[in-house]
């Protein structure tokens, strides 16, 4: 059951199996649980071994502060959660920086869309004027390979002499 549910993983249906029944771990059905994006479990409550914390009582802990980067700290001014660089605290909530990050990448699209509309714009101006004083790619061309030719017919004429 294992190898099938490695592949409804990898279809993103689901992440999380689970124990049918309260055996020991040899005897365990596992079951596939569809929309759970959680990783495996085991029914009897225990986790695997090496993956309890050490000693009673102790619980895994995460971070709840983190120290901005420069990055992060520029970040936080150009998306207007602080006023300026003496503002910012030394620690700020992970989810702060995370939530700026994501309105700085917002931003830096619609700068991203607004100069590509205007750079479309430019050379549609640029392609009217261009038509307008009959320049086109071809008469450009045909410019440039006529001289092409008179310059490899000079060469071969002074290559003869």
């Amino acid at each position: 059951m294992l190898p099938a549910l490695g592949s409804l993983q990898r279809l993103g249906l689901g992440s999380r199996a689970r124990c049918a029944s309260r055996t020991p771990l040899a005897a365990r059905q596992w079951v596939w649980v569809p929309g759970s994006q959680r990783l495996p479990h085991y029914s009897g409550g225990q986790s695997p071994r090496g993956f309890e914390p050490q000693g009673p009582g102790k619980m895994h802990r995460l971070p709840a502060q983190l120290k901005p980067s420069q990055l992060d700290k520029k970040l936080l001014l150009w998306t207007g959660r602080f006023q300026s660089l003496q503002d910012i605290p030394p620690r700020v909530p992970p989810e702060m920086i995370v939530a700026a990050r994501n309105k700085a990448r917002v931003k830096a699209c619609y700068i991203m869309i607004g100069l590509t509309t205007m750079a479309c714009f430019a050379v549609i101006v640029s392609a009217k004027k261009a038509a307008g004083r009959h320049e086109s790619l071809t008469s450009c061309n045909l410019v440039k390979k006529a001289k092409w030719r008179e310059e490899a017919a000079a060469a071969a004429r002074a290559k003869t002499k």
